[in-house]
C-alpha cells in the first residue's frame, strides 16, 4: 500500500529531468499542436455533418430534447474549431515561438473540455442516466492526447472545478444536489489532473530514454573514433621498426642460408606486420571505394593455388569450373579473402590432408570453394566466426595464432562486393567456406 502510494504521489509530481527539459518543452509543444489541428478537423467534420442532418432533417431535429442549447453548441463547435484549425494548419511550429504555442494549446483544450461540459450538462437536464458520458470523454481524450504541464494543467482543473460549480449555482437544483454536483466536480478535476499526469510521465520518461539512447550512442562512436585513431596511430608507427627487423632478418638469411633463429625473427616481424595490417583494416571508418577490373575466374584462383602449393609443401587440388566465369571485382582484395581462407585450411588441419579449392556457378553467380578436412567449427561458434575480434578465434593446429580478424575483414570484402561469405562445417570433419559473387 505504501508503495502504491508512493507511485501515485510519483506520476503526480513528476518533472522532466532539466538536463532534458527544454528539449522536451519543444518537442511536447510541437506534438500538442499537432492534436489541435487533428482533434479540431475531426470535430469540424462530426459538428458540420450535424449540422447538414439538421438542416436536410429539419423537422425531425428539432424533435429532440434540448435541440436549441444543442444548436447553440454546436455552433460554437464549429466556430472555435474552424479558428484553432486555422491557426494550427496555416502556421508551422517555426511561426510560432514556445509561448505562443503553449497558450494556444491551452486555450483549445479549455474550450474543448467547455463544449464536452455543455453538451453533457444539456443532456443531463433531460436525461440524467448520461449526466457524465461526454464530458468523461472529453477528459480522456484532452488527457492521452496532449502533454501538459503540472502548473498550466492545474489551470485547467480549478477552471473545470469553477466551471462545474458555475452550472449548479443556475441550476434549479436544491442546495444538498448542488453540493453533491460540486464535489463531483473536484473529483472529475482529480481524475483530469491524475490521468494527465500519467500521460505526461510515459511521454517524457519515452523522450528522455530516447535522447538518452542518442548520447549514448554518440559516445560509443567517439569512443569507437578514439579507438580507431589510437590502433592506426600504433600501427603505423610500429610499422617502421618492424620493416627494419624483416629487411635484417632477409639479410642474415642471404648471409647465413638457413639459418633458424634469422628465419623465426623474419616469420615473426611477418607476422606482426600481417595483424598490424589486419587492425588498420578492421578500424578503418570509411572504406575506399572499390576500383574493379573484369577477369577470368579460372585462371585467376590458378594462379593463386599455384602460390600457396610453391611456398608450402601441403596438397591443394583445384577444380576449375566447366565453364568460363568472368567478374568484375578488386582483384588484390579478393586474393586477401582467399589467402585467408587456404591460410586457415592450413592451419586447421593435419599436414597429411589435402585442401579443395572449387570454382562454379549457380545460376548468375559465381561460387568459390575453399574445403578442409580438419578439426571443423564447433556448433556455438558458428554464429560468431565474423565477428570483429570474434571469440570464435582458436590457435592452430601447430600453434598458429589468431586475433579474430581475418575472417571479419574477409566478410566485409566480400560485402563490398555485393557477394556473400557463407561457412559449413562439422566437428572433426572439415569446414567450407564459400564466396558467391554477382557474374559480368
Amino acid at each position: 500500500m505504501f508503495n502504491q502510494t508512493n507511485n501515485l504521489l510519483h506520476f503526480l509530481t513528476y518533472r522532466t529531468p532539466d538536463k532534458f527539459l527544454n528539449a522536451f518543452d519543444a518537442y511536447a509543444a510541437d506534438g500538442n499542436l499537432r492534436s489541435v489541428k487533428i482533434i479540431s478537423s475531426l470535430i469540424l467534420v462530426v459538428s458540420g455533418i450535424s449540422r447538414v442532418l439538421v438542416f436536410l432533417f429539419y423537422e425531425e431535429a428539432i424533435k429532440i430534447q434540448g435541440y436549441d442549447q444543442l444548436s447553440i453548441n454546436n455552433w460554437f463547435q464549429l466556430a472555435f474549431c474552424a479558428v484553432f484549425f486555422g491557426i494550427s494548419a496555416y502556421l508551422t511550429p517555426k511561426q510560432l515561438s514556445l509561448r505562443h504555442k503553449k497558450i494556444i494549446v491551452l486555450a483549445f483544450v479549455a474550450l474543448f473540455l467547455t463544449s464536452s461540459f455543455n453538451i453533457s450538462y444539456i443532456i443531463s437536464l433531460h436525461n440524467t442516466k448520461n449526466t457524465l458520458f461526454v464530458f468523461l470523454v472529453g477528459i480522456v481524450t484532452a488527457s492521452l492526447f496532449f502533454a501538459i504541464e503540472y502548473q498550466q494543467m492545474k489551470l485547467l482543473v480549478v477552471y473545470i472545478i469553477a466551471l462545474y460549480f458555475s452550472a449548479t449555482q443556475f441550476s434549479e437544483l436544491d442546495n444538498q444536489q448542488k453540493i453533491v454536483n460540486f464535489m463531483a466536480g473536484i473529483i472529475l478535476g482529480i481524475v483530469l489532473l491524475s490521468f494527465s499526469r500519467y500521460s505526461y510521465y510515459f511521454k517524457s520518461s519515452h523522450f528522455v530514454k530516447i535522447k538518452e539512447l542518442e548520447q549514448k550512442n554518440i559516445e560509443i562512436a567517439h569512443l569507437n573514433n578514439q579507438r580507431g585513431e589510437i590502433l592506426s596511430f600504433v600501427a603505423h608507427d610500429l610499422r617502421a621498426p618492424l620493416n627494419n627487423i624483416e629487411a635484417l632478418s632477409q639479410m642474415m638469411l642471404l648471409e647465413k642460408g638457413d639459418d633458424g633463429e634469422a628465419k623465426m625473427i623474419y616469420s615473426s616481424a611477418l607476422q606482426a606486420k600481417n595483424i598490424i595490417n589486419d587492425l588498420i583494416e578492421a578500424v578503418r571508418a570509411n572504406q575506399p571505394e572499390l576500383q574493379k577490373e573484369t577477369f577470368d575466374l579460372n585462371p585467376y584462383l590458378q594462379k593463386i593455388v599455384y602460390k600457396w602449393e610453391t611456398n608450402t609443401n601441403r596438397k591443394i587440388i583445384f577444380s576449375q569450373a566447366t565453364e568460363r566465369l568472368r567478374l568484375s571485382a578488386n582483384a588484390s582484395k579478393l586474393e586477401r579473402v582467399i589467402d585467408n581462407l587456404i591460410s586457415n585450411a592450413l592451419k586447421f588441419s593435419a599436414v597429411d590432408k589435402e585442401i579443395n579449392v572449387l570454382a562454379s556457378k549457380v545460376k548468375n553467380k559465381a561460387l568459390i570453394s575453399v574445403k578442409d578436412y580438419g578439426i571443423g567449427i564447433p556448433p556455438e561458434l558458428q554464429s560468431h566466426i565474423f565477428e570483429q575480434f570474434s571469440k570464435a578465434g582458436r590457435k592452430g593446429l601447430r600453434g598458429e595464432k589468431s586475433i579474430g580478424l581475418g575472417l571479419h575483414i574477409s566478410y566485409k570484402i566480400i560485402e563490398q562486393h555485393q557477394g556473400e561469405l557463407l561457412v559449413s562445417s562439422v566437428e572433426n570433419q572439415g569446414t567450407t567456406f564459400t564466396i558467391q559473387l554477382p557474374l559480368v
